[in-house]
């Protein structure tokens, strides 16, 4: 069921739009040493976890192949078909032996001869045919000592078969592979520690599909536990084998969660030269990793030290404003959410204003901001009635979450919406 794929490799990271990652984030990203500090990323740095402890060189991290190139339950069963052919032509030879030998013996017809073999070997031993010779019983013995060695061997081929096989793995494999398939518009959560369990229970929460990937084997199987419907990829997901698995192109948006700001920065130039439409967040553990994230590609970039800061000032500055952002933000329990909005291309909204459009009348949401665009850089807070809606703004939004659904089919339907009781 896991993936596997060995950890970052020169010609991994070169392999990445054909170019070498330095090449990629322009003149600049190499001086005073700052190449060493991201694209060779040492030794040590390589064999840790998503969780920051090392790993032991000699050990896996990943526990097979990648996922598409797994086994099937036909290419498992074809190095048994051989065996068991083999196992056949012993049970055949045996069956023959037996037949002459009571036939030479006992002077038994043919039939006779062949069904007291099959009784001695298979050691069902109902009674014998005719009685027995002393020679007759001889060979019998000669014949059981056959057949038991026979029959160990068949049962040993059925065992290891079992045991091989891993026939609930497999279907579990299938089926993780069908689901995966059939999704679209989803999330890549990279890295199931601290903070990626973080994120991937807000996602959770928000009700949005994702897949994980990640690395270490038990942080997998306690994922697993935590939550059985996630879909967990277990492998390395700086290389691009485990990102198309995880359906990168079909993506809607791709979160970097690794503690290693170098891995993070691969995932990210791997992310987007998979699919440049991919929205993307990286960790940065480092302060100096913000602006070389961005240049490989990230279009966010959260230093959970930066936020953690910046968070604990505000707590005790502005207390209640921070208590009332958790509650709209954080409070998935409660109904009450800050969520966006974007006008597509062809809405009945475009190009009306807000006041003519009515969203607090028909929906019941307060719109607090717009952001031109989509741009966060173009963003307009408080927007007046008279602002007017273009194709490609982003609404920001406050209220329940059956009034965000009201006011998203409001938005791709017109007149169809209607404020939610």
């Amino acid at each position: 069921m896991w993936v596997g794929v060995a950890r970052v490799s020169t010609e991994g990271r070169d392999s990445i739009g054909g170019r070498a990652p330095d090449a990629q984030l322009g003149p600049g990203a190499a001086k005073n040493g700052e190449r060493s500090h991201i694209h060779r990323v040492s030794d040590e740095s390589r064999d840790r976890a998503d969780t920051g402890t090392p790993r032991r060189r000699d050990r896996r991290a990943d526990g097979g192949l990648p996922l598409r190139a797994q086994l099937s339950i036909s290419e498992t069963l074809a190095p048994f078909a051989i065996r068991f052919t083999w196992a056949a032509v012993y049970f055949a030879v045996v069956f023959a032996i037996g037949t002459v030998g009571y036939r030479s013996l006992e002077e038994w017809s043919w039939f006779d001869s062949f069904y007291m073999s099959v009784t001695t070997v298979s050691s069902v031993g109902f009674m014998e045919v005719h009685p027995l010779s002393q020679p007759g019983r001889s060979f019998t013995v000669f014949l059981i000592a056959l057949g038991v060695t026979g029959l160990g061997v068949w049962w040993a081929l059925i065992t290891a078969l079992i045991v091989e096989l891993d026939l609930g793995g497999a279907l579990r494999r299938r089926k993780k592979l069908r689901e995966i398939d059939e999704l679209e518009d989803h999330h890549i959560v990279c890295g199931a520690g601290r903070v990626g369990r973080m994120v991937v229970r807000e996602l959770h929460y928000a009700g949005v599909p994702l897949i994980v990937i990640e690395r270490d084997p038990e942080q997998v199987r306690a994922l697993e536990q935590d939550d059985t419907d996630v879909l967990v990829i277990c492998a390395d997901s700086t290389k691009e084998r485990a990102l198309l698995d995880a359906g990168v192109e079909r993506a809607r948006g791709l979160a970097a969660c690794l503690a290693d700001d170098g891995d993070n920065l691969l995932v990210c130039l791997a992310a987007r030269h998979l699919n440049p439409r991919l929205t993307t967040v990286a960790r940065a553990n480092d302060e100096e990793s913000v602006e070389r994230l961005r240049r490989a590609g990230a279009d966010h970039v959260i230093s959970p030290t930066l936020t953690g800061g910046v968070r604990m000032a505000s707590t005790l500055v502005r207390p209640h404003v921070v208590g009332f952002l958790d509650t709209a933000i954080l409070g998935p329990h409660l109904d009450l959410r800050l969520e966006e909005a974007e006008i597509p291309t062809g809405s009945p909204l475009a190009n009306r204003s807000l006041q003519d459009a009515g969203i607090p009348q028909r929906t019941g949401l307060v719109v607090i901001a717009l952001q031109r665009g989509g741009d966060p850089e173009r963003q307009i807070y408080n927007p007046g009635p008279a602002t007017t809606l273009e194709e490609g703004d982003v609404m920001i939004v406050l209220g329940g979450e059956g009034q965000i659904e009201s006011l998203r089919d409001y938005v791709l339907n017109g007149g169809g919406a209607a404020r939610p009781a």
